[in-house]
């Protein structure tokens, strides 16, 4: 069956948002993922997105190779393999609206838990960022809602976010954890039948989108002041969240 027009222009508005989304605001990407499930079936927008996110982790990663925190990628990607493998088993079994509920619902608690820190803290008499149980919760979310709706956005940005990192280093960090994360989804991706020749063609179809969208991320980053970049990243990531829950 052949992409309806509807379908090939709202996947070309995504592949610009994916672009800006990789160089500029990382969760913007959470709409990305409920866009296009809202008009793909949700398994079959997995597979679609994926390759179309590789493209901008490649453009993201040749821009600020210089920019990444390596040791917070390490902390994390033990824990993500685990989430995958466990993304990859439900993503069998779960409905699309139970899906969309699930992946908007930890994301709307783990902002709850991020706005709460400082009192978190305090009563466990931790430092979350620290904290190796914290890494690790976040980490197997991570793996686990990038595999059943490339929507762990959010979830990074919070992990990056108790790093208390500069916008630059966020997003550098952000963009070599995605290409390491959807690099190492596609073979699962594939044996689930979500990537095909069908699917890739469209994708080849998308790449100049994905670059537009890339170059106005590279422009609008420098003008976000540091003092409101952390604001802006939490409020997409609920705007999102409450998105993936209700519509």
């Amino acid at each position: 069956m052949d992409y309806t027009t509807l379908q090939v222009i709202v996947t070309i508005v995504c592949a610009v948002m994916v672009g800006f989304t990789k160089t500029g605001l990382p969760t913007l990407g959470i709409f990305v993922a409920s866009i296009m499930a809202s008009t793909f079936p949700a398994r079959e927008s997995v597979g679609l997105l994926t390759p179309i996110l590789i493209t901008g982790d490649i453009v993201a990663i040749l821009y600020y190779r210089k920019a990444v925190v390596w040791k917070h990628l390490f902390t994390l990607l033990p824990w993500v393999l685990a989430g995958i493998a466990v993304g990859f088993v439900v993503l069998d079994y779960i409905s699309n609206g139970a899906l969309s509920v699930l992946i908007g619902s930890l994301v709307l608690a783990l902002i709850v838990v991020h706005l709460l820190r400082a009192k978190i803290e305090s009563w466990l008499r931790i430092s979350l960022g620290q904290s190796r149980i914290f890494t690790g919760t976040l980490g197997v979310l991570a793996g686990f809602t990038t595999m059943i709706g490339n929507a762990a956005g959010s979830i990074m940005s919070i992990y990056l976010l108790s790093k208390g990192m500069n916008k630059t280093n966020f997003v550098g960090t952000n963009a070599f954890f995605f290409f390491i994360v959807n690099v190492i989804k596609v073979p699962f991706t594939v044996y689930l039948g979500l990537i095909d020749a069908r699917s890739l063609t469209l994708n080849a179809w998308m790449i100049p989108a994905v670059l537009v969208g890339a170059a106005i991320g590279f422009k609008v980053l420098p003008l976000i002041p540091q003092k409101y970049f952390q604001a802006i990243i939490l409020s997409l990531a609920a705007l999102g969240g409450f998105h993936l829950i209700f519509f």
